[in-house]
């Protein structure tokens, strides 16, 4: 929206070029500031009316398959949750509001956001609603892929005419594996991967929201840098045009899981739900394929990612030797039945996710 009304005063735009960073018209460093600012007030702003409305309707059930743990968590039993809404709906209102809406990354961004958005709030719904567990494993994975398809099926065009758009980049040792028209399947796997890894680490207060914090900013310091071109050549990363625009998206989830987690700190206030989990990780995912870093996103979601081998660990070896490798998975759960405080473990998480994120950036400059 500030981008179109500057648009049409071109005199004053003359004037604001010279002051233009990277690819960007128009003060891209300082929208990306202002979407963080102004999506955090929004989420604060949105909360407590959000809160309300939701202990009306939505309220946690705690009924896992761990006796123990719903034991621990029986406190949080008839918690408001859905609260993904007013986090979407801050990054939504400070995208609309701060990014150039004609940029195909902006739009793919807010699209990947609504989709994933949506089919979290459905999930919650089912299981808030009925006496299902939310939506079958299956089906909620299938919906995931075909969103994820699209996306990538878009990104492959786009980036089919993009120096070293669709290879797949290892840093540090900047080994470079071609990837094709194999793109879009690995776009389906990295978007689906990233959003359900942020699903599972969500379980103890402000745990997933925290770490998004300092992931979401790695990646909006890294979109911002793509989309460069002085930066990216210095730093010998794929120059992406417009991918700065990208930033301010990520800019803006970042101020507005900031505002959630106002309320969502321990003792939580509001849970996020699959409605905030599950888009949060997919635009994650979305951003490190549109600048070629999906191995960094490893690394600066390093605890999602962990959180994530653990459930896979934990059932492999379970089905195979009948014996259990964790006392509960995910992680987070393991430290919670050993006796861990819950406040102790997400701090920890905290600061092991910010400090993954400072390594993922570090790397760039180490191979330069």
């Amino acid at each position: 929206m500030i981008i179109w009304l500057l648009n049409h005063f071109s005199p004053l735009l003359e004037k604001l070029e010279v002051l233009s960073t990277g690819d960007s018209r128009v003060f891209l460093t300082a929208r990306i500031a202002l979407a963080s600012l102004s999506s955090f007030l929004i989420a604060i702003l949105l909360g407590p009316f959000a809160i309300r409305w939701l202990e009306k309707r939505f309220r946690e059930r705690i009924d896992s398959a761990s006796e123990k743990l719903n034991e621990i968590h029986a406190s949080k039993n008839a918690t408001p949750t859905m609260g993904g809404i007013f986090i979407v709906g801050a990054i939504l209102i400070s995208g609309l509001l701060w990014a150039d809406l004609s940029s195909g990354y902006v739009q793919l961004g807010l699209l990947t956001a609504s989709g994933f958005a949506l089919l979290g709030a459905y999930d919650d719904w089912v299981k808030l609603s009925t006496k299902q567990n939310g939506l079958k494993p299956r089906q909620k994975l299938i919906v995931q892929l075909i969103f994820s398809a699209l996306i990538g099926a878009a990104l492959y065009y786009s980036h089919s005419t993009v120096p070293a758009g669709l290879d797949l980049i290892m840093p540090v040792t900047r080994l470079v594996f071609p990837l094709g028209i194999l793109f879009v399947p690995w776009a389906m796997l990295v978007m689906t991967g990233s959003s359900n890894a942020v699903n599972l680490t969500d379980g103890l207060d402000g745990l997933a929201s925290g770490c998004m914090v300092f992931a979401g900013s790695a990646f909006a310091g890294l979109t911002y840098l793509a989309g460069h071109k002085v930066m990216a050549e210095y730093l010998q990363i794929p120059y992406v045009p417009g991918a700065g625009e990208l930033s301010i998206l990520l800019g803006a989830a970042v101020g507005a899981v900031l505002g959630f987690l106002w309320f969502n700190c321990y003792p939580a206030q509001v849970f996020m739900g699959d409605t905030g989990s599950l888009p949060l990780g997919a635009l994650l995912g979305f951003a490190a394929l549109v600048i070629r870093q999906e191995a960094l996103l490893v690394i600066a979601g390093g605890v999602f990612v962990v959180e994530t081998l653990s459930v896979m660990l934990q059932v492999f070896w379970y089905k195979r030797t009948g014996n259990r490798i964790l006392a509960c998975s995910p992680l987070h759960n393991h430290f919670l039945f050993k006796g861990e405080h819950e406040m102790k473990i997400v701090v920890r998480f905290w600061i092991c996710s910010a400090l993954l994120a400072i390594i993922a950036v570090a790397s760039l400059k180490i191979a330069t």
